[in-house]
């Protein structure tokens, strides 16, 4: 299902959007620009072959893993505990998810461990991703605003071959999204107004949060991040400055 198109009135809006403040165009990452569940599931069946959980869909596990993210991140945004890397919360949380599916982390290797752990500096990009990206680094500066650590940012970019011109976020700003000190954080490293940045998300609730900070807002759709069963973010839920298909879309939409 991958790189299939969704028209809608809504979804292809052709027609250019005038955004002349806009200096840099900031991406959310996991969903956005890469399919972090085919990833993850992709590297995650080994495994669980080898540890006898044969019985259980790679995608499930890509989920159950995935489903602990925002939680992990919300004890650092409440100040319940300090910042720590992604890196450090997926490893944790991947510890957590074993037993839902009869592993035993005790009978594993930590190194075997930290290699899957990894699958998240190894996700595909979206086959737009990248000619889409090109396109909008043109004319403005491209980075990622994500709540992944610069070193799985730049392990990510150089696999896939994103051409990021900075990698600002959760580290940069040492707290996660959708705190605003994440959005305000980024303006000010490129020393910009926020109103000059634009965050590009497939989801309504990053786009609201950095709408409330004074960035401008582009959703790009990505109604299979989830799976086929996908039932959030599957369309843009407000008047955000651009509603676009998928990058090159977005990349037409404000005349790159």
């Amino acid at each position: 299902m991958r790189g299939e198109s969704y028209p809608s009135d809504e979804l292809n809006r052709r027609k250019p959007v005038s955004l002349p403040q806009v200096k840099a165009f900031v991406f959310d990452v996991f969903g956005t620009v890469v399919d972090w569940r085919g990833g993850v599931a992709r590297e995650a069946a080994p495994f669980l072959r080898r540890h006898g959980a044969t019985g259980a869909q790679p995608e499930a596990f890509a989920d159950a893993w995935r489903n602990r993210y925002v939680p992990a991140m919300r004890k650092v945004i409440s100040g319940e505990r300090p910042f720590e890397q992604l890196d450090v919360l997926h490893r944790e949380n991947l510890l957590d998810v074993l037993p839902e599916f009869g592993i035993d982390q005790n009978a594993i290797a930590s190194e075997e461990i930290d290699e899957l752990n990894l699958a998240w500096h190894r996700l595909d990009p979206w086959p737009d991703s990248v000619t889409g990206l090109q396109r909008l680094k043109a004319r403005h500066i491209i980075a990622p605003l994500s709540n992944g650590n610069i070193r799985l940012m730049v392990d990510m970019a150089k696999r896939a071959g994103l051409p990021w011109d900075a990698i600002l976020g959760a580290e940069v700003a040492r707290m996660y999204k959708p705190d605003p000190q994440a959005y305000l954080r980024a303006a000010e490293v490129l020393m910009l107004k926020p109103e000059e940045l634009c965050l590009v998300a497939a989801h309504n609730d990053d786009l609201a949060a950095a709408r409330k900070c004074g960035l401008r807002t582009a959703f790009v759709a990505r109604p299979y991040e989830r799976g086929p069963g996908q039932t959030k973010d599957t369309k843009a839920e407000s008047d955000w400055d651009v509603v676009a298909n998928d990058m090159n879309a977005l990349a037409d939409a404000v005349g790159a």
